[in-house]
């Protein structure tokens, strides 16, 4: 997902402070309970008519799942105004009771431990209505410049369970996908996520069946209607020919025929950082949507009105952002990190934003080289608030600070600095995505394994820069041709080294929080820290 920026202007959704009250729904939402525990999510099968005139909609979604231990009661989230209206499993309907969002369905049928079973889920309603797509989601119901129904869903953070009922929480994914059967008025095009299967036409209706056979996270899955047209091509990627789909709006095709030249360009540049396309099975696609974009998975929401930077706007003030489409290439860098790589709990959602927000300066080194890169990573620190840290709390759906997206591009910017070998830090980005291909994992997981890919014990770095709003400070003295130097505003033990440059050369220094010298070989000049690394500096007297 992007951040939500207006002219100029960051807008961070949350509270100022650490401490937090969380309710009980906040936990049956956010946690492993024990309803949810017991069973692995194997496959959806999602049916969802689309009512435009009545905003409302209506369906099936039947929950094929593995038994881990003996239970009979199945959490299933659903949130109001939509309505569950019954469950059903071998053919006999089931008791549901519900606690808010959580709907719990009890099961008649012994749930034999290693056995699969199904269940089918009725819905109907009119859902949310998204106020401010894609930051504050739902279903967005609007018309394009025809008058025609322009419609599409983003839940990310508000949650997939806003429109169809699901196993809402992100440490369990479907393992063998999903299935989509849109039905929408015959003179619209669906489009949901994988790839189109067939469409079968009704009176005044059409079904469009789409199919995932990759694991998805539940708010990667979207249904968009519109008046499409399709366009498409080939790209001979890492692992073989990938289809590359292309679905705007019938007067933007001539538009969207030169702007996507940047997919292709995009899907070079960052299989070359992070390794194959993950979902090749899927295909990928771009969707026109009448919000600005988001990550939904082999189906990327695209609405920056065919212009490049953000809406036409350059975030870094660098002047690199306007060499690319930000929506092109931020949202359908998530492909790797959020949709191969996901967060288990919303409290680590800087694995998405973090590393999606530094394959913007990634896609800047592949193609106008590492100085332009630095100056775009490096201009985006004016946005940084430090106001929470970007963890944040765990078992309740609660994210951290905004700062994920900026802050974290800046921490895995300056952990490219202290490894001081690109190509060794290539290998480690494209091994997460081969390490941890299609899995859900957490913070530490991916903590651990950069700190032993780069044989450097990263414990400090991690607590420094994810858990506080603490921005390590450089102190530094000049006498003749001796430094002095030390660490303040860091956590014990943090001694990451910089580099100084003395006299316009650079040199590596250890500080920590005790004074410490270096001797030079002539009289220093001028001294500063490197700007590479995220970290202040001051000369003192």
């Amino acid at each position: 997902m992007i951040k939500n920026i207006h002219p100029f202007v960051f807008l961070f959704i949350g509270i100022t402070s650490f401490a937090q009250e969380f309710t009980h729904q906040d936990t049956l939402r956010g946690s492993v309970t024990p309803e949810r525990a017991w069973w692995d999510l194997q496959h959806y099968e999602l049916n969802v008519e689309v009512f435009p005139s009545e905003k409302s909609i209506k369906g099936t979604n039947t929950v094929t799942y593995t038994v881990l231990e003996n239970n009979d009661m199945m959490q299933i989230d659903l949130q109001p105004p939509m309505s569950l209206d019954k469950a059903v499993q071998s053919r006999k309907e089931l008791k549901i009771t519900s606690n808010g969002n959580a709907h719990y369905i009890h099961l008649q049928k012994n749930q034999k431990k290693g056995k699969d079973y199904k269940v089918t889920l009725y819905f109907s309603g009119k859902p949310v209505e998204a106020k401010n797509a894609p930051w504050d989601g739902g279903f967005s119901w609007t018309e394009d410049e025809n008058g025609n129904p322009f419609i599409a869903t983003s839940n990310q953070g508000i949650g997939a369970s806003i429109w169809w009922p699901n196993k809402d929480h992100p440490y369990d994914e479907p393992d063998t996908g999903v299935d989509i059967a849109i039905t929408a008025p015959s003179n619209l095009v669906a489009v949901g996520n994988g790839r189109l299967k067939k469409t079968k036409e009704n009176d005044s209706t059409k079904t469009w069946h789409w199919k995932v056979v990759n694991p998805i996270n539940n708010y990667g899955v979207n249904i968009n209607i519109g008046d499409y047209v399709n366009f498409s091509e080939e790209y001979e990627g890492e692992k073989g020919m990938l289809d590359m789909d292309y679905w705007v709006l019938s007067y933007n095709l001539e538009k969207a025929k030169e702007q996507f030249k940047q997919a292709p360009k995009m899907m070079k540049a960052f299989e070359h950082w992070f390794g194959p396309y993950p979902f090749y099975e899927d295909s990928f696609k771009l969707v026109e949507t009448p919000y600005l974009g988001m990550e939904h998975q082999s189906s990327v929401t695209y609405g920056n009105n065919y212009k490049n930077g953000y809406l036409g706007r350059d975030l870094s003030g660098s002047g690199w952002g306007l060499k690319f489409d930000f929506i092109i290439i931020h949202e359908a860098g998530h492909e790797w990190f959020a949709n191969n790589i996901t967060n288990k709990d919303v409290a680590d959602m800087w694995i998405h934003e973090g590393f999606t927000n530094y394959s913007e300066s990634l896609y800047v080194d592949y193609y106008f080289g590492k100085e332009a890169a630095s100056e775009y990573v490096i201009g985006l620190r004016k946005s940084i608030k430090n106001d929470r840290p970007i963890i944040g709390t765990y078992n309740v759906q609660k994210e951290g600070s905004s700062d994920m997206y900026n802050k974290g591009g800046n921490i895995l910017h300056t952990l490219r600095q202290l490894i001081e070998n690109d190509e060794r830090w290539r290998t480690i980005l494209r091994g997460l995505n081969k390490d941890f291909y299609h899995q859900t994992v957490t913070s530490k997981q991916v903590e651990t394994y950069i700190s032993e890919k780069t044989g450097i014990d990263l414990s400090e770095f991690w607590e420094q820069y994810l858990r506080t709003t603490k921005i390590p400070k450089v102190e530094y003295k000049i006498n003749g041709s001796e430094l002095s130097f030390r660490y303040t505003n860091i956590v014990k033990g943090f001694d990451m080294p910089v580099i100084a440059i003395i006299n316009g050369k650079e040199k590596w220094i250890y500080p920590t929080n005790r004074w410490h010298k270096k001797q030079f070989t002539e009289p220093i000049k001028s001294a500063a820290i490197k700007k590479d690394f995220y970290v202040e500096s001051e000369k003192m007297n």
